[in-house]
């Protein structure tokens, strides 16, 4: 029995983390005071103050990111270093 309970939990595990695969969160950093577009479900402790999500697309994200009043607008810069290094 305990052996069918370890399966059935592992089998859980292994197909929740697949579901999380291609969505995206607006995450605020207290840090940088930026607010980044991250691959993975953000932890709110410390320099993250806040997290929004899950997207299924990063342009998704980047609409919610501009509506969210805490974030201040990207830099066209930073805009174009985002887009050209986070590829999807």
């Amino acid at each position: 029995m305990k052996r069918l309970i370890f399966a059935g939990s592992l089998l859980l595990a292994s197909g929740t983390m697949s579901l999380a695969d291609g969505l995206f969160w607006v995450v605020g950093n207290r840090a940088t005071g930026r607010c980044d577009i991250v691959t993975s479900n953000p932890v709110i402790i410390g320099d993250i103050w806040f997290g929004d999500g899950p997207y299924k697309s990063r342009a998704d994200a980047k609409l919610a990111r501009s509506t969210i009043r805490a974030c201040p607008a990207p830099a066209p810069d930073e805009e174009k270093a985002e887009d050209s290094t986070n590829q999807d």
